[in-house]
């Protein structure tokens, strides 16, 4: 392996189809501006770096970062590569991780709005977030212990896997497929519509029209807080520990709640049932 120590790339594609490299306590920045600098290398370690020019990680194999900083300048940092490893680094630039495969981060921070887009199988532990349309077109994740704070997450993702998390954002998991939620916290507006196979188990589910339009939606053991009009035109097995403020057409299914302050069955296609304590209602929404 070639280690390279202490040393200063400002140049466009500075370190061009690099093989086996290390590089370390080095730094991307520099009146010259370059962009791209490790385009299309492979079995690459940056580590202790600093990166404050574009496009540093473009097509790029077998690509280890540690402890490395991307700047606000850093646009676009990781676009097209496999096999990636990141841990306890900044990934502070915009669209800092897209169409890449076999991804893990573990330890670090992201302020990246559009983070993630079309990116499959990856993994993320222990690590804070900020973005705007965060994990769009995503599939294979597996989060773990990660926060977020975000706006329009989780669209159209498939085949996710999300633990101990806490999530505080506009929506989330818009048309998302085949999606589990466990131990985790969820917070924001209109969460889950149009998605399909999603399952939360012992989640805190916080905000306002929750789960409309959704199919194959099932709640195992969640508590809803300050949510109204939830379940519109949804394929729904629920099981709330809360009261819910309202609920409004479940189209199919069955909802066991605590208690609920108002139903609203005014479509005659909805055929929801409702269990409230030891009460069932038919979709009419009288007693039975």
């Amino acid at each position: 392996m070639n280690i390279i120590r202490n040393k200063k790339f400002d140049e466009e594609r500075a370190l061009y189809s690099s093989r086996d490299i290390m590089l370390t306590d080095c730094s991307f920045d520099g009146e010259a501006d370059g962009e791209s600098a490790l385009k299309e290398s492979s079995d690459v370690t940056v580590d202790r770096c600093f990166c404050n020019l574009r496009y540093p990680f473009w097509h790029d194999k077998n690509l280890r970062i540690i402890n490395t900083e991307m700047t606000s300048a850093c646009r676009a940092a990781l676009w097209y590569s496999e096999n990636v490893v990141i841990t306890d680094s900044k990934l502070h630039g915009i669209k800092a991780l897209r169409e890449c495969c076999k991804v893990n981060i573990e330890k670090c921070d992201i302020i990246s709005p559009e983070f993630g887009w079309s990116v499959h199988d990856i993994t993320i532990k222990d690590t804070s977030a900020e973005s705007e349309y965060f994990m769009m077109r995503s599939s294979g994740l597996h989060f773990e212990n990660v926060s977020l704070k975000g706006k329009y997450s989780f669209q159209y993702i498939e085949n996710a896997v999300f633990e101990n998390c806490k999530f505080d954002t506009k929506d989330a998991f818009w048309h998302g497929k085949n999606v589990t939620v466990k131990n985790s916290v969820i917070k924001g507006e209109y969460l889950a519509w149009y998605s399909d196979g999603l399952t939360l188990e012992n989640c805190r589910i916080i905000g306002t029209q929750p789960f409309c339009y959704c199919k194959n939606l099932r709640l195992v053991n969640c508590e809803m807080i300050d949510t109204d009009l939830c379940f519109e035109k949804s394929d729904v097995e629920a099981t709330v520990t809360t009261e819910i403020d309202s609920i409004k057409n479940p189209r199919s299914g069955r909802i066991f709640v605590k208690a609920v302050g108002n139903i609203i069955m005014d479509d005659e296609n909805a055929a929801g049932e409702i269990i409230v304590g030891e009460k069932k209602l038919c979709p009419a929404g009288k007693d039975k």
